[in-house]
């Protein structure tokens, strides 16, 4: 099982990670408090371990927009939060496949509610994360999950921290997805992130 630290924002924030070596690190491009530039991102890349994937967290972006960012090395992996469908993705992995490149591998974000309501999940994802909302921060029902056969690996992210990630691992998902339970009062708390990675490893056989 994997581990994501998401929402990354500061010099010191790369530090940690470095030193708790998550398997993958998330930079947000799109409205929120952990917001960073394409700039900045760079900047952050440059200084994290290059055993640590970097993943860009997008909302309905222009697809140009990803692909510069994928093709100056500043991502490696798409996660999508927004309405995106399959033609998106589609034109996403073609546009990143330019000049003999592979196509970037997408995340596509799927709410609980809707597998509530049995919503289609796009094919053209390499992956799904499933959450209660855009970033709410807050766990949904699990029982969901026993109910439902994904076609594609799947991370598990809303509301996951120290209180909860034992019975989140226990659902098996590819990966977990963490960003506000590895903070304290809204900034990334390095004591929480050496922890949850440790749980992580120390839980699960790493595949």
């Amino acid at each position: 099982m994997k581990i994501k630290i998401c929402g990354l924002f500061r010099e010191q924030d790369i530090d940690y990670v470095n030193e708790a070596r998550p398997d993958y690190a998330g930079f947000v491009f799109t409205e929120s408090k952990r917001r960073v530039s394409g700039e900045f991102a760079a900047r952050l890349r440059r200084r994290l371990s290059d055993d640590i994937v970097p993943v860009g967290v997008f909302v309905n972006a222009p697809p140009a927009d990803i692909v510069t960012l994928y093709h100056d090395n500043v991502i490696a992996i798409v996660q999508l939060h927004g309405t995106e469908d399959g033609e998106y993705i589609a034109r996403l992995k073609t546009a990143s496949a330019a000049g003999g490149r592979k196509p970037v591998e997408v995340i596509k974000t799927i709410k609980s509610a809707e597998l509530e309501q049995n919503v289609p999940l796009a094919a053209e994802a390499d992956y799904y994360l499933i959450d209660s909302g855009a970033g709410s921060g807050k766990p949904f029902n699990w029982e969901l999950i026993n109910s439902f056969k994904f076609e594609k690996p799947w991370f598990l992210a809303g509301g996951l921290g120290l209180d909860n990630i034992e019975q989140a691992m226990a659902l098996n998902p590819c990966a977990l997805d963490i960003s506000s339970g590895a903070e304290t009062d809204g900034i990334k708390d390095r004591e929480k992130i050496v922890q949850l990675v440790s749980m992580v490893r120390k839980g699960k056989i790493y595949e």
